[in-house]
């Protein structure tokens, strides 16, 4: 499947949830089902977004979402809020391409890294950004946005199963 990057476009959110359902559904086969049922982002919460410039999406040869990424600036940095790939795209290449983009968009804003927080231990989450170059950050190295996110984060109960923030450093644009 080839797919190219580009910015969300008005009329996706609803495209973009359906892909959070689908990517969420692998939890499920892991024992995590509240995870797997949990409602991908609001359409109005999507189309902020949009509209804030900060959602993009990896489209299919016929120009349709098999993936999106939410970034936004935070602390110095770019935060990844959502980065989800409909299992139809899985390990093509598609997650890691939105990760690339993202990258470039925060070096051109002068934004020194990339940070996200997951789960430790899903094979699709904390491993695979380690692979990426993400390197977990340890309790004195959050940012008070990062805490702020854990905090909200623990509030909707994600806690239940180990977390951890990560950083990529982006070096000079």
């Amino acid at each position: 499947m080839r797919t190219h990057i580009r910015p969300a476009a008005p009329g996706e959110p609803a495209i973009l949830q359906d892909v959070e359902r689908a990517a969420g559904a692998a939890f499920r086969d892991l024992g995590m089902p509240e995870i797997a049922d949990d409602e991908p982002p609001s359409l109005s919460t999507l189309e902020r977004s949009l509209r804030a410039g900060r959602c993009w999406v990896a489209a299919d040869e016929r120009d349709r979402p098999v993936a999106y990424l939410i970034a936004e600036p935070l602390d110095g940095a770019f935060h990844l809020e959502q980065v989800s790939v409909h299992p139809r795209a899985a390990r093509r290449g598609v997650g890691r391409s939105l990760i690339t983009h993202a990258a470039e968009r925060a070096r051109a804003q002068g934004l020194g890294a990339l940070t996200l927080t997951t789960f430790s231990d899903v094979p699709w989450n904390a491993p695979y950004y380690a692979r990426l170059g993400f390197r977990p950050l340890a309790e004195d190295e959050l940012t008070p946005g990062l805490r702020r996110i854990r905090a909200e984060e623990g509030e909707h109960g994600l806690d239940r199963w180990p977390r951890v923030c990560m950083s990529r450093g982006l070096g000079r644009p």
